[in-house]
């Protein structure tokens, strides 16, 4: 497994090379610079801030200097957060993000894998039906129009739950609308990827053997048929996790939440090329990071995949 691990983490280099490429260029021809104000500033000023900023040097330059430091693990200055570093913003943000981003998931398993095991259970039922229509209702509906809504009935109509905000420390009545909101989508996924993989593990070979062992139905299920019906869901859960911290950026800026989406957001919009090209970097590594782990697991869940 060491050599798969090594192998696995060596094949992406080329895929981070080209992100970080694609994302270092786009953003330079993006129009507008991150000076630009509505008073022009001084010839001379702004010569002098494209040279502090090695911004007065040729593009492929600026890239290969870039790569240099990123090497060393220096993402460079903010352009537009004065007396910050990128590393630092990140630092600052990210926790909030992976604390939104988890709780999220973990509802969102806990939840759909439920939802989707009883409706396989009750396979053609009323239960059945009514589960699956409430799961593509839920992909239908992004997240950014779900946000809004929830803010209207619970902050809004009802009064229970704050519109927005973070709090001293993310207290949980801050959290639950943002949570929800990220993990909706998600829950309708992972029922209708569960209940599709547990009908056809309900009928395999192993099952039928289990009950005529004489099981009970719950430990048929969950003993037996649970582990392989998981195998789909284990599968999406990398992209789903990358999914998650990436649709917080959004969500972010909707409840207000000070997480690393909303410096993304704010940066976009200031042309702060080093803060924009530094988070695309580090979520574009969660990425990848989560779908190799998600490969490991593969294979603790799964004994008939070898890692060679």
């Amino acid at each position: 497994m060491l050599v798969y691990s090594f192998k696995r983490l060596l094949s992406a280099l080329p895929t981070l090379f080209i992100m970080i490429a694609v994302a270092f260029f786009m953003i330079r021809v993006a129009p507008g610079g991150p000076f630009d104000t509505e008073k022009n500033l001084p010839p001379e000023i702004e010569a002098n801030l494209m040279k502090a900023y090695n911004l007065d040097k040729p593009t492929h330059e600026q890239f290969w200097d870039y790569l240099t430091n990123l090497a060393k693990g220096d993402f460079g200055p903010s352009f537009q957060y004065k007396d910050y570093t990128v590393t630092e913003l990140i630092k600052t943000g990210f926790p909030v993000s992976i604390k939104l981003g988890l709780s999220a998931m973990v509802l969102a398993l806990f939840f759909g894998v439920l939802a989707g095991t009883i409706a396989a259970v009750r396979q053609n039922t009323h239960t059945d039906h009514a589960t699956m229509f409430l799961a593509m209702t839920g992909i239908s509906i992004p997240n950014f129009v779900m946000a809004p809504i929830l803010i209207l009935i619970f902050a809004v109509s009802l009064k229970w739950l704050p519109a927005g905000g973070w709090g001293p420390v993310g207290s949980l009545k801050h959290m639950v609308l943002p949570v929800i909101a990220l993990a909706l989508p998600q829950i309708a996924y992972i029922s209708r990827l569960t209940r599709g993989s547990m009908v056809e593990v309900l009928r395999s070979n192993f099952i039928r053997t289990a009950r005529a062992k004489g099981l009970s139905e719950s430990a048929v299920i969950f003993k037996h048929a649970l582990k392989p019906a998981l195998l789909p869901v284990v599968s999406y859960l990398g992209p789903a996790t990358a999914a998650i911290l990436t649709g917080s950026v959004v969500i972010e800026q909707i409840f207000g939440v000070p997480g690393l989406g909303r410096y993304f957001v704010q940066g976009a919009l200031n042309r702060d090329y080093t803060l924009v090209v530094g988070v695309i970097v580090f979520y574009g590594a969660l990425i990848i990071l989560f779908n190799f782990l998600v490969d490991l697991i593969y294979g603790m869940l799964d004994p008939k995949v070898r890692y060679a």
